[in-house]
């Protein structure tokens, strides 16, 4: 089981070599990048080359890269206006699909081979025409990536666009065969049904697609991104359903909130916090 985390942890800060430092020495392998211009400009190459340097110092690899979510490029901004390829407007979805566009290709630089996105924004509803806008886009965004090595992976979400029902029959009535699946168990925890059944359900659902998965955990009422065993989700089932796909082993990135407030410990103390979660979960992982 790779080690991955996701630099979402400290998304409202500037990536830095201390950082990756700190990750390093908390025992993780590799990182997901979450592509926020004031997290880390991916629009500009040195950086991008440097970072790579960084990486290869730091013994890290680039496992995957979630895809911008806002067009607020501005410094400590994770939300604003989102950035959507299921605009219906077509000047504005071209807008999106273009900074996509720019996110990917830093693969040249700086190799990786998925890309986490999201189909609409969190409050999106079912409507054909922004159905097909996601179509039109992703036909475009997967085979772009194709030639950079990478693999396009829509991520379940709590709206109704990113249910996991509505992907696996988007894909199917779509036949693009080139998109895969990103696995979210805490937004799974999140749907609707009996609270034992959720993950399991979404999971049967997207299964067939199911290349990665992002792992947090939540108490079934809000997107908290805590470590595993921090909420309710029943984790030794949950590693029963990634051991059933094909070969067993996806990779599964450590997705976390960065804790705030009066009370919240410094940065370091939540990284190695976060690598304890995961030694937990490989414990329960080794016992299956």
């Amino acid at each position: 089981m790779q080690r991955i985390l996701s630099t979402y942890l400290f998304l409202s800060k500037k990536l830095t070599p201390e950082f990756l430092a700190l990750i390093h020495g908390a025992g993780f392998q590799a990182i997901e990048l979450f592509a926020s211009r004031g997290h880390f400009d991916y629009t500009i190459t040195q950086d991008v080359r440097g970072l790579a340097h960084i990486l290869a110092d730091n013994r890290l690899q680039l496992a995957s890269l979630h895809a911008p979510t806002s067009r607020d490029f501005g410094p400590n901004r994770e939300g604003g206006t989102p950035l959507s390829i299921t605009e219906v407007e077509r000047v504005r979805r071209i807008e999106a699909m273009d900074e996509l566009k720019r996110a990917i290709d830093i693969a040249e630089d700086l190799p990786f081979s998925r890309m986490i996105l999201h189909m609409g924004g969190p409050r999106d509803a079912a409507d054909p025409r922004k159905r097909d806008a996601a179509f039109s886009s992703l036909e475009h965004l997967v085979l772009h990536a194709k030639h950079v090595g990478v693999s396009i992976c829509v991520e379940n979400t709590t709206s109704e666009m990113g249910d996991p029902a509505y992907l696996r029959t988007f894909v199917e009535e779509t036949r693009l065969t080139g998109l895969r699946f990103n696995f979210d168990i805490g937004h799974a925890h999140l749907a609707d049904g009996p609270e034992d059944e959720r993950v399991a359900t979404s999971f049967e659902a997207m299964r067939e697609h199911i290349v990665s998965a992002h792992i947090h955990d939540n108490l079934g009422d809000k997107d908290s991104h805590l470590p595993p065993h921090d909420g309710s989700i029943d984790w030794p089932e949950a590693l029963k359903l990634f051991r059933s796909l094909p070969g067993g082993d996806i990779p599964l990135t450590l997705e976390l909130k960065e804790k705030t407030g009066p009370d919240a410990t410094s940065l370091s103390d939540q990284i190695t916090a976060a690598a304890k979660s995961l030694d937990r979960l490989e414990e329960d992982f080794e016992a299956l």
